[in-house]
């Protein structure tokens, strides 16, 4: 089994660095062998027939991708033809940003930190920077992730500047990308399409929390979805 992480890596970012490590811990816990490989965002488009061949399962790991409309294009393939797909942090934007343009057809539909002068301002700068943070994260109990986590509660990290817009909030939530995990408040912290066999985003991250001898339940769900 193996799973393309699409992203750019770079060994200095924590979170991707954790994201390897994420993966092999919970393989080792269902003692079953996933490889994983990044996937250069800027060659996606050249490459799409080969990766749709060579992964069973993606995961739009954190960071600023080279190439946007690579990661879209990913994101488009697995939604539209039930590939299990994982993102995290700026994976959890990406996916939303997709679900825009695609699926809900807003053509100007944009990343604040990318294109702020868009006329559809999908994802916008945080009130209060996430980085570094830890919050509480309220799971919807009918949702995929509450039958993940078996709680209502999660304490997450976090390391985002951005993320889904206010004012979009309930135009994506009923369009079918369900906002299924809040802050305290209300602000979103995770989205799922609940009918699919397993396409969650996090704004938190996740492999931040994963050692070996504690997978996170996220990543532990996300690779036995692969197997099925």
């Amino acid at each position: 089994m193996k799973v393309g992480i699409v992203g750019d890596f770079s060994p200095e970012y924590p979170s991707q660095t954790a994201t390897n490590n994420a993966i092999l811990h919970s393989s080792s816990k269902l003692g079953i062998s996933f490889e994983y490989e990044w996937i250069p965002t800027a060659t996606i488009s050249k490459q799409m027939n080969a990766i749709k061949e060579t992964y069973q399962g993606f995961w739009i790991g954190p960071g600023y991708p080279d190439s946007v409309e690579g990661v879209l294009t990913i994101i488009q393939f697995a939604r539209e033809n039930n590939v299990p797909l994982l993102g995290t942090c700026g994976g959890f934007q990406y996916i939303i940003l997709e679900y825009a343009k695609n699926k809900m057809l807003l053509e100007n539909a944009g990343h604040e930190e990318r294109d702020p002068h868009t006329l559809q301002l999908i994802i916008s700068k945080l009130a209060c920077s996430l980085v570094g943070q830890k919050g509480n994260v309220i799971v919807n109990k009918n949702s995929r992730l509450f039958d993940i986590y078996q709680a209502e509660n999660t304490n997450e990290q976090f390391r985002c500047n951005y993320g889904l817009s206010p004012e979009y909030e309930q135009q994506i939530h009923e369009a079918g990308l369900r906002i299924v995990g809040t802050d305290s408040v209300g602000n979103p912290r995770a989205i799922e399409i609940t009918e699919h066999k397993f396409f969650i985003g996090t704004l938190f991250v996740p492999q931040l929390s994963s050692t070996p001898d504690s997978t996170h339940c996220i990543v532990d769900t996300f690779l036995t979805s692969i197997l099925k």
